[in-house]
């Protein structure tokens, strides 16, 4: 089978065998869905074209009429009035159907990519998984006998649209962050804290690969899965990724990544702050494998 998911941010396929249990081809494409959300309440023309340009491309690798397809989108679809529309015309041009999923619902299938891995990786005990999405952040905890979990409207794409300067964003943060801390608080209060600290998406997983040397066209999600950042790593990469001429960010992080990595570290070190662990396990698994791996139950 061939699992999507549409982000508001990056667009991502992966081929899964149900009998083995095992990951095939992957691919993906930053299409920026939610570009021009937070102020206009819409998905633009310019979004629509390039998911539609990224299904045509993915479709190149992969043989759809060979697979049954499972296509799911989250933030940007969820909050903009014209969603269906888009879907719509997707559909029309593509074939494929997306599937507009509840943040409750994108957590759980995240979680179960995320247990997958660290099972694989040899990791137990209780946990938290931060996953940094371009228009929201899910916020999921797993206990032995209790899933605590919550979407909040706070993402890379939103946030780098909503503020002019990185400063303006590291004012605001701690603010526009309060109630994710008043949550892991809480859940803390009730639950206890957890073992581990665990982060998926595209900015811990570029931040690892920046640690380990690796640049974006050579980077390997096999390498990436289970290493560990501290603090310490999110000032060190941020602080080399401003050092940089534009074309040397390029190469680093991708073509129009570098605003959104930079924002995105922000919004992680925040984070770190709140779950206050001193580190943290990245994961390149997430939403659309967790599609895969619930649909083969």
């Amino acid at each position: 089978m061939i699992a999507i998911d549409l982000g508001s941010n990056t667009l991502r396929f992966v081929e899964f065998d149900c009998k083995s249990r095992e990951f095939g081809r992957s691919y993906e494409k930053m299409v920026k869905t939610a570009d021009g959300l937070t102020h206009s309440g819409i998905i633009g023309r310019e979004a629509y074209r390039r998911i539609v340009d990224t299904i045509l491309d993915a479709q190149k690798v992969f043989d759809f009429s060979a697979h049954e397809v499972l296509a799911v989108t989250t933030e940007a679809m969820r909050r903009a009035t014209n969603s269906n529309e888009i879907l719509s015309d997707v559909y029309r041009d593509t074939g494929i159907s997306f599937d507009i999923i509840s943040g409750e619902r994108e957590a759980l299938l995240t979680l179960e990519a995320v247990k997958y891995r660290l099972e694989l990786l040899g990791i137990d005990g209780s946990f938290v998984v931060l996953d940094i999405g371009g228009a929201s952040t899910e916020v999921i905890f797993c206990y032995a006998d209790e899933i605590v979990t919550e979407s909040f409207p706070v993402g890379i794409v939103t946030t780098t649209q909503r503020y002019k300067t990185l400063d303006e964003i590291g004012n605001s943060i701690s603010k526009d962050m309060r109630d994710i801390d008043k949550f892991v608080k809480n859940t803390y209060d009730k639950y206890g804290v957890v073992d581990s600290f665990v982060a998926t998406a595209g900015t811990p997983t570029t931040i690892a690969a920046m640690k380990l040397g690796q640049k974006y066209d050579d980077y390997r999600p096999e390498t990436i899965n289970g290493t560990l950042l501290s603090v310490e790593d999110l000032d060190r990469e941020l602080k080399y990724l401003l050092s940089l001429s534009a074309k040397e960010r390029e190469m680093l992080v991708g073509v129009g990544r570098d605003d959104l990595i930079s924002a995105g570290i922000l919004i992680y070190r925040e984070l770190f702050e709140i779950i206050g662990l001193g580190s943290c396990i990245v994961i390149d698994d997430g939403l659309r494998e967790g599609v895969a791996l619930q649909s083969c139950k």
